[in-house]
């Protein structure tokens, strides 16, 4: 019952490319595993080996080590879904999740690993202040300087303390890179292959930032650096003032990442009207013929066109065909083309015929549908988002400013439009104040969009004489479930009978340890009482929807699938999108329950052992799923 092991799972894909390299060893526990036999693999990359200690371009720190193998190690926890903190639970496909972002999103790998399209975050930012991520290979003060080499084997100093500088040096970056690596290498494994990830940054790590990211995700994939003049002024900075900040855009593969465009509505320079208009829209006028020189210049092109008064008329507005450095931009049967479905305009000035072509607004020189767009920029100005904006934006819902630097709700749609489709998931793990929420409620409400949120924040407690706690909330998670009820109700007023179908709801999940017992003993560890103790392997406080949420990623299902609980002879019955899942983990269920599932074929089957009326059930368990369905993959926690 724990997560996926990142490294049993690299192991395998080295076995699958390089047999040779893979061996077998003893574990820890005794038992044999694989492992890499590294010589060889080296042997297979590489014609010239680095020798340890050779000179090389690398981005290391203390403990990088340790970060890097925290992504990839399993956990024994869970998610127990909250009823009375989510928003129709039953119907919705949003999830908001309450815990340490690392250990769920080592959870989340399990059934979203390739599935989120995007995902933003806007973690801490190192200012200085201490940050709440504290994980396990955290060094002390006197470890960390033997390691980082400010005192030799001896103890003797061996950098002046007063040049030293603790903010800007050593544990200061050290804290926050080893908080942010493990996370955005498990991230990097949710993410679709034309996946894409936004990183809010400002300029205290943005350079340590952009070389992790350059590691984890790879040079080559990376897509901006977006400046945000997130203020227009700002008392941040001595000499020079600070007024923006940075996003760092990255694709898990960018040559697969879909960017979109802007779409262009603004026709004001088309200025000329007929009779088209309300399907072509309006039009301007180009010349017809173009001056060209050299190897640009096409004898074909070079062609007389007729003039209402039977003028032949070449290009250069010339009768003769003489002026060999003019072309048409049309070939003489797109004009004649032209002619019919009133494309070309004649004029005379002076005696002399000038040909036109229109160009219009909504249809192209062929007259076919077009839409106008151009590419984002990398430069957003305060004066489309500024921060003014979200703290604004939380003060109109709570009547209470409770974040300072909450993101403009416009500034994640902003995002959401440059690279997601309509049925996309979105990721935030440092979701805070639920802005991103926000964002895809409102831009589902604005294109009739069916995208989904995941958003996850660690339960910080709020100050006891803070604005927040005053008002009842006890912790961050609560303040953001309690912004998007509120965001989802309003945008759905705002929006009107365009959004009567639009979810705005949320499951909450809150990470806890597994619900199994730790039922796991040596023969000497194991006496009499255990016996009698485990008879049932799950722990007596879990729900039969805590085991229910348990099964969905062992089984790769979204936890967001549509979720039903039906009666079968009288007994409680999860039916989990249709009948791919049925599960059961009610008590006394009897033979006919059994019967009466089976005959409904479903994909999966899961029951509790504790849940058997009898011995005889789970006797006949495997018979009756043969005889009625016997493709059904069934499982008995």
């Amino acid at each position: 019952m724990k997560s996926l092991d990142a490294v049993d799972g690299n192991v395998a894909k080295i076995a699958a490319l390089f047999p040779h390299c893979v061996t077998e060893r003893k574990g820890k526990d005794g038992t044999p595993e694989l492992a890499i036999d590294f010589d060889k693999l080296r042997a297979e990359l590489s014609k010239d080996v680095l020798d340890e200690g050779e000179e090389r371009y690398q981005f290391t720190w203390p403990d990088k080590r340790a970060a890097s193998r925290l992504a990839n190690t399993a956990i024994d926890k869970t998610l127990r879904p909250d009823l009375e903190a989510s928003k129709d639970f039953w119907n919705t496909e949003n999830l908001y999740i309450e815990g340490d972002n690392l250990d769920v999103l080592k959870v989340l790998r399990e059934n979203y690993l390739g599935k989120i399209k995007m995902i933003y975050i806007d973690p801490p930012y190192n200012t200085g202040n201490d940050f709440v991520y504290n994980d396990d290979f955290a060094q002390g003060k006197e470890d960390f300087e033997a390691t980082n080499g400010l005192y030799d084997e001896d103890g003797n100093q061996i950098l002046d303390p007063m040049q030293r500088n603790t903010e800007s040096n050593g544990r200061f970056h050290t804290d926050w890179l080893n908080m942010i690596y493990p996370r955005l290498k498990v991230a990097r494994d949710l993410l679709s292959d034309d996946g894409v990830v936004f990183i809010s940054i400002d300029d205290n790590e943005v350079e340590n930032l952009r070389k992790v990211c350059d590691e984890i995700f790879g040079e080559r994939n990376f897509i901006a650096n977006i400046i945000w003049q997130s203020t227009p002024g700002s008392n941040t900075g001595v000499d020079i003032i600070t007024i923006t900040e940075n996003i760092l855009v990255y694709g898990k593969h960018k040559n697969l990442s879909h960017i979109n465009m802007i779409e262009v509505n603004d026709d004001s320079k088309y200025i000329l009207s007929d009779s088209h208009e309300s399907r072509r829209g309006k039009y301007i006028l180009n010349k017809l013929d173009r001056r060209m020189t050299g190897p640009h210049y096409s004898e074909a092109l070079n062609y007389p066109i007729i003039a209402p008064d039977g003028t032949s008329v070449y290009p250069g507005s010339t009768e003769t065909k003489g002026n060999e450095n003019w072309n048409y931009r049309w070939s003489s049967s797109k004009v004649k083309w032209g002619i019919e479905n009133d494309f070309i305009v004649f004029k005379k000035v002076e005696n002399k015929w000038n040909i036109y072509f229109k160009q219009y607004f909504k249809v192209d020189n062929n007259d076919k549908p077009i839409t106008r767009s151009v590419p984002y920029q990398n430069l957003i100005l305060s004066s489309q988002f500024n921060t003014t904006q979200g703290s604004t934006a939380v003060f109109n819902l709570f009547g209470n400013k409770f974040f300072d630097y909450a993101k403009p709700v416009g500034l994640v749609k902003h995002f959401l439009g440059i690279a997601c489709e309509q049925e996309d998931i979105i990721l935030d793990f440092f979701s805070g104040s639920g802005t991103t929420a926000h964002a895809v409620m409102k831009l589902n409400a604005e294109d009739g969009g069916k995208r989904k949120f995941i958003m996850v924040q660690l339960p910080e407690v709020t100050d006891e004489k803070s604005e927040a706690r005053k008002a009842g909330y006890e912790n961050i998670c609560q303040i953001g479930e309690e912004r998007i009820r509120r965001a989802g109700e309003k945008v759905k007023e705002e929006a009107g009978d365009k959004a009567k179908d639009l979810d705005v709801g949320f499951r909450v999940l809150k990470l806890d340890s597994s619900n199994m017992e730790d039922v796991f003993y040596t023969p000497e560890e194991f006496n009499e009482q255990h016996l009698f103790n485990y008879v049932d392997n799950v722990k007596s406080d879990r729900t039969p929807l805590d085991l229910l949420f348990q099964v969905l990623p062992e089984l790769g299902i979204e936890l967001s699938a549509k979720i039903e609980e039906r009666d079968v002879n009288g007994k409680k019955v999860f039916f989990v999108d249709g009948t791919y899942l049925i599960a059961t983990f009610d008590t006394e269920v009897n033979e006919s329950t059994v019967t009466e599932i089976a005959k409904m074929k479903p994909d999966y089957f899961v029951m509790r052992d504790a849940s058997a009326a009898n011995d005889n059930v789970l006797d006949n368990f495997e018979q009756i799923f043969k005889h009625y369905s016997p493709e059904t993959i069934k499982r008995v926690l």
